[in-house]
């Protein structure tokens, strides 16, 4: 996530991605419509990739943790 970009859980930006893939499944859009939702689409899919990838940073982080006091023992 980028510092000026406002906390967001990953649960809500998956759900508005969803939102703008489902409105991207209308054929009725306006070509200008789409291609703005395409863009939200594509800063939503960003933002949810980073999401979790930190997550899985934290995660093996811990594992290796465990990993390293289990072998100390």
């Amino acid at each position: 996530m980028t510092e000026t970009e406002p906390t967001q859980t990953f649960e809500i930006a998956f759900a508005q991605l969803q939102d703008v893939i489902a409105k991207l499944e209308d054929a009725d859009l306006a070509l200008e419509e789409a291609i703005k939702l395409y863009e939200e689409g594509k800063r939503l899919s960003k933002l949810c990739a980073q999401i979790l990838e930190s997550a899985q940073l934290r995660v093996s982080t811990l594992s290796e943790a465990e990993l390293e006091e289990s072998e100390t023992l």
